[in-house]
């Protein structure tokens, strides 16, 4: 890989996604924060569905706080991890609630000290709310740096993000998220992608 490759990559990207957005419906930084930890190993789809009832019960990060544990997982029991997302989510709302006075923090040091949120999670905040450059990689962009040679096969997330920010410039990075994150989700899919009209067939090792 190097930038110019790269570049002719995001370019091609812009044209088959021109409007690259985050899918996750939220209303503030709190419930961006929540949609994001609870789409681990879920769809947004199924995350969009959850969230209202949750959210509409819980209207106040000091209801979310303060709710038990049986309720909570109630509401968000379709989806996957949804024991471990019960506890961490009211845990979360806690610690921002007594620690934060219900202020979501805007740095990766802060953020990852929260219950549930990793370095994903907490790119995707800075990213989507913040507007801070930011490289979060989840399953798809991994995938796509494998196959379009930003990392070797055997390359770790670590590694993935590394190099797209070695490679692609940081006035790029939020729009790059998107565009890598919708490519994998929607064209070039970890079971079947759509090769046969692929603009990018040339740049892929797949």
């Amino acid at each position: 890989m190097n930038k110019t490759t790269s570049k002719e990559i995001t370019t091609i990207l812009k044209e088959i996604i021109p409007n690259p957005k985050c899918e996750l419906d939220y209303t503030n930084s709190f419930t961006l924060l929540c949609a994001v930890m609870l789409s681990a190993q879920t769809t947004d789809k199924r995350v969009n569905l959850v969230t209202p009832v949750l959210f509409d019960k819980y209207p106040k990060i000091e209801d979310l706080a303060n709710a038990k544990y049986e309720d909570v997982y109630q509401i968000i029991s379709s989806l996957g991890l949804a024991k471990t997302k019960a506890s961490n989510i009211i845990n979360l709302a806690k610690m921002i609630h007594e620690e934060y006075h219900d202020i979501v923090p805007n740095t990766i040091e802060e953020l990852t000290k929260l219950p549930g949120v990793g370095r994903k999670t907490a790119s995707v905040i800075l990213v989507e709310y913040f507007k801070i450059p930011a490289m979060p990689v989840d399953t798809h962009l991994h995938r796509m740096a494998i196959r379009l040679g930003y990392i070797k096969k055997t390359g770790t997330i670590s590694d993935a993000e590394a190099s797209y920010k070695k490679f692609i410039p940081k006035e790029e990075w939020i729009v790059a998220h998107h565009l890598f994150l919708l490519f994998g989700r929607y064209h070039c899919k970890a079971i079947n992608p759509e090769c046969t009209n692929c603009k990018l067939k040339n740049y892929c090792k797949h």
